[in-house]
């Protein structure tokens, strides 16, 4: 990849964490046209480089996550698609991503983290979809995840009133899975990644694909029982079974 140009997403791996920064924080970590390639191509190297677990999403300073493309990037690229390309490949991610909100998540934001497995908030921060307000109707990729992920009445709630909703409400209607003190952040971020290092990777892989395939209505039962099967026959379960086994034996 080239020379990343100035404020793009910075991605760094430390062991078998990979952490990938938006690195805006003084206009809000908003996301500029040429940010998409240098994310895919984050996204791409984070999922090839060997030993990676898991993918960390966070944004640069205190204030906010991220607040989307700028509105003149959405008028320049109204019809223009990869900026949802790039959130539907974040999506697709075979690793397990977990979005570290470190304050507040704006328009196309929002959507960024709702891409991943899991997100985790701040107390004091709130997320705002203006698409409504502003006479835009949100692209189909962003509908269905909040539609099938918090439930129709939730997703309305966000698209066509435009409300902003405060951090409790945020994890009342699922969109968060832990709200923190923002000392906690990372202390929470810590203990994901480290039961993700904890857990075997194949089966961590294969029930997110099930998952996944299932909460979108399209669930493969004889490829999650092969994944199933597969696992049963695995030399990594019987290494794991033995040391329980011998962990009881000690006790």
């Amino acid at each position: 990849m080239s020379a990343l140009h100035p404020g793009a997403p910075v991605l760094a791996i430390e062991g078998a964490r990979a952490t990938l920064t938006l690195s805006r924080p003084g206009e809000h970590n908003r996301i500029d046209p040429a940010d998409v390639a240098v994310m895919r191509a984050h996204l791409a190297a984070a999922a090839s480089s060997p030993g990676v677990r898991v993918l960390v999403i966070t944004g640069a300073g205190r204030r906010t996550f991220c607040s989307g493309y700028t509105l003149e990037a959405i008028v320049a690229h109204l019809h223009d698609g990869t900026f949802e390309a790039m959130l539907d490949e974040l999506e697709r991610c075979p690793l397990p991503t977990i979005a570290a909100l470190n304050g507040s998540v704006y328009g196309g934001g929002c959507d960024l983290a709702m891409c991943c497995d899991w997100r985790i908030g701040v107390a004091g921060t709130r997320m705002f979809v203006p698409a409504s307000r502003i006479g835009l109707a949100y692209y189909p990729g962003g509908l269905r995840r909040f539609a099938t992920r918090l439930g129709p009445a939730a997703a309305k709630k966000v698209f066509l009133t435009s409300m902003p909703l405060p951090a409790e409400e945020m994890l009342r209607i699922g969109y968060l899975q832990d709200l923190v003190a923002p000392r906690e952040l990372a202390a929470t971020v810590d203990r994901y990644v480290q039961a993700l290092e904890a857990a075997d990777a194949d089966a961590v892989a294969s029930m997110k694909r099930s998952i996944d395939r299932l909460a979108g209505g399209d669930f493969g039962e004889r490829a999650a029982r092969e994944d199933y099967e597969r696992t049963l026959r695995s030399g990594e379960l019987r290494r794991r079974l033995a040391a329980l086994r011998g962990g009881q034996a000690g006790n």
